[in-house]
């Protein structure tokens, strides 16, 4: 039991370092106005191997590591506390509800798990920053949309122009690595 322990530690704790490294090195790749989080994937497997404790730590890190990057330096300039809030609160959830579909369905087929799990991160991360934006900032949705030739159709433009590339390849990303590279884990283990 202590050795499981130990291993699970190490394991959370390498898996914190891969988040804050990843959310580091993808703020510099950009698809429209903000960067791709390639860190939904460690959040996902995590999430798989180690549970929602693991998962809603991983999404702290997560929306602890973008706030220290600079990738919401716009959001902070309007409102910082909203912004605090909505980044944290998105990565935890992230975490947490990938984690909560991993274990709805892990009994019954832990490859569907995993997929599941991979599906719902990145809907739950987009949604949260989503919803934000409209309770906290839609006045400057408002105003971007005008500006990028949207109109007053603030909806397009939040999905089209802020988020559409951005989450498309989070998506992508995360539900073809995610399984991946949890069963390459859980073959490792077992040899």
């Amino acid at each position: 039991m202590k050795q499981l322990n130990t291993k699970k530690i190490v394991g959370i704790a390498l898996f914190t370092a891969i988040v804050a490294l990843l959310q580091l090195l993808g703020s510099f790749i950009k698809l429209g106005p903000f960067s791709i989080s390639l860190v939904l994937v460690p959040i996902v497997v995590g999430a798989a191997l180690y549970g929602l404790v693991a998962a809603a730590w991983l999404g702290l890190v997560f929306g602890v590591t973008v706030l220290l990057s600079g990738d919401a330096a716009v959001f902070l300039a309007i409102n910082p506390a909203a912004t605090i809030l909505i980044v944290l609160v998105k990565g935890i959830a992230a975490g947490l509800v990938s984690a909560f579909a991993y274990k709805l369905i892990e009994q019954k087929n832990p490859t569907l798990a995993v997929f599941t799990s991979a599906v719902t991160c990145p809907i739950v991360n987009t949604g949260i920053f989503l919803l934000g934006c409209l309770l906290f900032f839609i006045d400057t949705m408002r105003e971007w949309a005008v500006g990028l030739g949207f109109g007053s159709d603030v909806g397009a433009y939040m999905i089209v122009g802020l988020v559409g590339l951005n989450f498309v390849a989070e998506f992508v990303v995360n539900l073809i690595l995610s399984p991946v590279i949890v069963r390459l884990i859980r073959v490792a283990d077992k040899a």
